[in-house]
C-alpha cells in the first residue's frame, strides 16, 4: 500500500506557469489519495509549491535537506517533519527509505540525477518501488525519446525501460504506481 511518495522536482518554478500548476495538481492528488509527500525540504521553486499545496490541504509532508542547502534552498519551516542531514548522499538515502514510490516532475540536473539513481537501484534489485515520470506539457519528451533510443541500441533492456512509468497527469500516474505495487 502506498503511504508516501517521494517527489523530485526543481528548486526553480520554471519558465512556464504550467509547471507550478502541475505541482499543485500533484499535491492535490496526493492528499486526495491520502499519500504523504516526501521531498527535498526546500521552500523554493516547484519543491515549495508542492509542499505548500499538500500542507494547505491538510496533508503530511516530510522534507529532507542537507545542512549546506538549508539557507540556499531556503529550508521550509512549516513541514510535518523536517530532517536536516549531513550531505546529499544521506538526503537521497533517507528520502528513498521514507518513500513507497518516486515521481520526477520537471527539474534540472538534481532531479535527473535522483530519478536515474532510483531507476538504477530498481534495475539492480535494491528496491522494488514504483517510479513515475510526470511529463508536464512535454517537458520530458526528449528524455523519453532518449530512453527509447538507448533501448533500441541495446543499452537498456526493455524491462528496465518499463520501470519508468510516464504520464502527463498526476491521477493516472498515481493509479499506475498503485497498480504496480499491488
Amino acid at each position: 500500500m502506498t503511504k508516501s511518495i517521494c517527489v523530485y522536482c526543481g528548486a526553480n518554478a520554471g519558465a512556464n506557469p504550467v509547471y507550478a500548476e502541475a505541482a499543485r495538481a500533484l499535491g492535490r492528488a496526493l492528499v486526495a489519495e491520502n499519500i504523504a509527500l516526501v521531498y527535498g525540504g526546500g521552500n523554493v521553486g516547484l519543491m515549495g509549491i508542492i509542499a505548500d499545496e499538500v500542507l494547505r490541504l491538510g496533508g503530511e509532508v516530510s522534507g529532507v535537506i542537507p545542512t549546506a542547502l538549508v539557507e540556499r534552498e531556503v529550508g521550509h519551516t512549516g513541514l510535518t517533519r523536517q530532517f536536516i542531514v549531513k550531505d546529499m548522499h544521506e538526503r537521497k538515502a533517507m528520502m528513498a527509505q521514507l518513500a513507497d514510490g518516486f515521481i520526477a516532475m520537471p527539474g534540472g540536473m538534481g532531479t535527473l540525477e535522483e530519478l536515474f539513481e532510483m531507476l538504477t537501484w530498481s534495475q539492480l534489485g535494491i528496491h522494488a518501488k514504483p517510479i513515475g515520470l510526470l511529463n508536464v506539457d512535454g517537458f520530458y519528451d526528449s528524455l523519453v525519446g532518449f530512453i527509447d533510443h538507448a533501448k533500441d541500441q541495446g543499452f537498456i533492456r526493455p524491462a528496465h525501460a518499463a520501470l519508468m512509468m510516464v504520464e502527463t497527469a498526476a491521477e493516472p500516474l498515481l493509479q499506475r504506481m498503485r497498480a504496480q505495487q499491488a
